[in-house]
């Protein structure tokens, strides 16, 4: 039997007196790329933030490898495995990028980081011929690879990646949905939180489907993309 990483259990989440997640449960399984769908302000970074001890939570449970994670800070989180990629890259601008991906390694004590940036420029040649350039002078894409290259540093037994795609440009986007199919084969645990419906489950083995802070639908991600309601929704058919 396939075992859970990560599962979420009637999570809510508030901001002042606007309940901005309606007790909501998934759970992400090990191996597995499981993408979290919705429309901007459905609640899904929401959702990642109060995941990863960026946001307090209401009510509700969160565990992470059969532990309950509820109130950990991001920190403690990182050391555990549990590392997210936010929306809108946050990569250090003043440092190159070699010193990026160390800063991403921070919490670890190993001898293999150096091995691990090899494996990172493995994966993204554009950044090993860019080492040592600032990353404030890359471009949107690039720096997205630097963040996603930063997060894989950490060493993660669970990936969530919010919304790696946006603000893109079509071709840097295909760039990203490869990284992402790449990263998810050589085995690391994905959850990507995407309003691109059609590429998040394209790629995903399962998904699910948030409105207005509620799981309105879940299932294998080829029957979502294949159902009319999302589609309709989603993919303007």
């Amino acid at each position: 039997m396939t075992t859970t990483l990560l599962k979420v259990s009637a999570l809510k989440v508030a901001y002042g007196g606007i309940q901005a997640v309606k007790g909501i449960s998934f759970e992400v399984r090990q191996g597995e790329l499981v993408s979290l769908i919705g429309a901007n302000g459905a609640g899904k970074t929401t959702t990642l933030k109060a995941i990863t001890g960026m946001q307090p939570v209401a009510d509700g449970e969160i565990e992470f490898m059969g532990q309950a994670i509820k109130g950990q800070g991001a920190w403690e989180l990182v050391k555990q495995g549990l590392v997210m990629v936010p929306e809108g890259r946050g990569t250090f601008a003043r440092m190159t990028i070699i010193e990026n991906l160390q800063m991403g390694a921070f919490v670890r004590k190993d001898k293999e980081i150096d091995a691990d940036i090899d494996k990172v420029f493995a994966i993204f040649p554009r950044l090993k011929e860019r080492a040592k350039q600032l990353a404030g002078t890359m471009s949107g894409g690039e720096q997205q690879m630097l963040a996603m290259g930063r997060g894989l540093m950490a060493r993660p037994k669970v990936l969530l990646l919010d919304e790696p795609s946006m603000g893109l440009s079509p071709i840097m986007v295909d760039k990203i949905f490869e990284v992402v199919a790449d990263i998810h084969s050589r085995g690391t645990t994905v959850l990507l939180v995407e309003q691109n419906a059609s590429r998040a489950l394209g790629l995903a083995d399962r998904g699910y489907v948030m409105e207005s802070g509620e799981i309105t639908m879940s299932g294998p991600a080829r029957e979502l993309l294949n159902d009319p309601k999302v589609r309709a929704a989603y993919l303007g058919e």
